[in-house]
């Protein structure tokens, strides 16, 4: 019988493993992985989490094939997917593992198996999931981004700047992008202190997302420069909203 995908169950494992451990594992039982593209290998390198699911199902005469989905989030927002097949060959026999970077190589590895003429239902459904993880808004640069954090957290001056919670999750920050918002206020009158405000996004290894929103200014006592750090945009825009007031 065919088992479709929505319904086929699948167990994950008890224990989280990292992307590292994960792909490491699903090579290791496949016999083709000598076969995957040197760039695709590379890119792995990069992965920043993972998700795995069950795609479809077969069993028939003795005989079974599972394909499985294996989605890794990647360090510049991309995701990349490879296509595992588990199959016997001969009924009762030991299951064995491959790999492939697309569905159409998988689908020709499924029309290659042994499977009995009276099951001609056994083909690999055309739709396919999308990944459960969810796409990167942004861009980021995995460069020095824990750092970048620390730094941004201990330049600012507001007295309800981000606390100790924020600071240990964006201790596991990957990768990070800085983009200026724009939008008033910008400049108290003509001659007045300017505003600018700034995104600071981060992307964690467990694909989570998270930004700062920094607000630097002179709109000080001595006009001497500040920087002030929020956790929302609004709460950013309304520190940039009092201290304009005051200076009119």
């Amino acid at each position: 019988m065919s088992v479709p995908y929505e319904t086929a169950a699948y167990e994950p494992s008890e224990s989280p493993e990292s992307p590292e451990e994960h792909l490491a594992r699903l090579l290791g039982r496949a016999l083709n992985s000598f076969e995957l593209p040197d760039e695709t290998m590379r890119r792995l390198d990069c992965a920043l989490a993972h998700d795995s699911s069950l795609h479809s199902a077969h069993h028939s005469a003795g005989l079974h094939r599972e394909t499985y989905r294996h989605t890794w989030l990647l360090a510049d927002g991309c995701a990349l997917t490879l296509w595992e097949l588990v199959h016997n060959t001969t009924p009762g026999g030991e299951p064995q593992h491959e790999v492939y970077v697309d569905d159409e190589e998988l689908g020709a590895a499924t029309a290659r198996l042994p499977l009995p003429p009276e099951t001609p239902d056994f083909e690999l459904p055309v739709l396919v999931q999308p990944s459960s993880l969810p796409a990167p808004r942004l861009t980021y640069l995995p460069e020095g981004s824990a750092d970048h954090a620390r730094r941004l957290l201990r330049r600012a001056e507001n007295p309800d700047r981000p606390g100790a919670d924020t600071a240990a999750r964006l201790a596991t920050a990957a990768a990070h992008q800085i983009t200026q918002a724009f939008g008033r206020p910008g400049r108290v009158g003509r001659t007045g202190p300017p505003f600018s405000l700034y995104e600071h996004a981060f992307l964690l290894r467990t694909g989570e997302e998270v930004s700062l929103w920094e607000v630097e200014h002179t709109a000080t006592p001595d006009g001497r420069h500040m920087c002030e750090v929020y956790v929302s945009e609004d709460a950013a825009r309304q520190a940039m909203e009092r201290r304009a007031t005051h200076q009119r």
